[in-house]
């Protein structure tokens, strides 16, 4: 019969086998997520202009990687519905993101108007006592009537955010006659006020759908949301915007110019 230490042996060899093919595996899961990266952004800036990505082996020649990697890479472009696989064609694009920057205070028609029209469904506006927190923000008495706005906003048609806007009464009543559906809040802001935007604090964060946001914005239950909150100043300081807004993150991009000061 072997013996306890032969047993030992061999048990200790077994799991140095075992743990060096969860390694490999580990390893090829972080390099198929970076290639993943990579092409996510070629996608999103038109690197493959004709809407096919080339054939796995050429994509493993570029970014020197094996097939298995290329191949888990491309799952999970298409778990984020960015491409999908044809037969007789190949790797496909079939969804589109679009950008809004993050470095100029602009509306959303402002902000898309190269890639299409952004209409408003206006689901919801008028007055409502200001929360706590919106009082706080806008500068106004606790209990003091807002200007509540429940926008969803669509650009070419397909579902892009939802808005929850606040806005100080005094300014606000005149939006109530005001074309919403066609028209972003900023410009209508500096019409009614008679003075421009001067500045935004913004906080963008990752947050899960709930049932009413997603079944608005036609996104599966649960998925993840970028919410955009933002606090918006007339140039001589005074609040007069706040919202809450979720973008469709397979739909969306935020970039921005940041400067190094230290």
């Amino acid at each position: 019969m072997p013996s306890i230490d032969r047993l030992r042996d061999h048990a200790g060899q077994g799991a140095s086998t075992v743990a060096a093919h969860r390694t490999r595996r580990r390893l090829r899961a972080d390099q198929a997520r970076q290639l993943a990266d990579l092409l996510r952004r070629q996608l999103l800036t038109g690197g493959f202009p004709t809407g096919t990505l080339p054939h796995e082996s050429a994509l493993a020649a570029d970014y020197r990687a094996s097939r298995n990697t290329v191949r888990q890479a491309l799952d999970l472009l298409r778990a984020e519905g960015l491409v999908e696989r044809q037969p007789g064609v190949g790797t496909v694009v079939v969804a589109r993101k679009y950008p809004h920057g993050l470095d100029r205070l602009m509306g959303l028609a402002e902000t898309l108007r190269e890639h299409g029209q952004v209409t408003n469904e206006v689901r919801t506006v008028g007055p409502a006592p200001a929360p706590a927190l919106v009082a706080e923000r806008l500068h106004v008495p606790p209990g003091a009537d807002i200007l509540f706005i429940e926008r969803l906003r669509r650009l070419n048609g397909l579902p892009l955010s939802l808005d929850l806007t606040y806005i100080p009464l005094d300014i606000g009543t005149a939006l109530l006659g005001a074309d919403l559906r066609n028209t972003d809040v900023f410009r209508l802001l500096e019409t009614i006020t008679g003075q421009p935007l001067g500045h935004a604090e913004i906080t963008l964060e990752a947050v899960t759908a709930d049932a009413h946001s997603a079944a608005v914005l036609e996104a599966p239950r649960g998925t993840a949301v970028l919410m955009l909150e933002r606090l918006t100043h007339l140039a001589d300081g005074r609040p007069v915007d706040l919202e809450f807004i979720r973008f469709r993150g397979d739909r969306i991009t935020m970039s921005g110019l940041l400067h190094r000061s230290l």
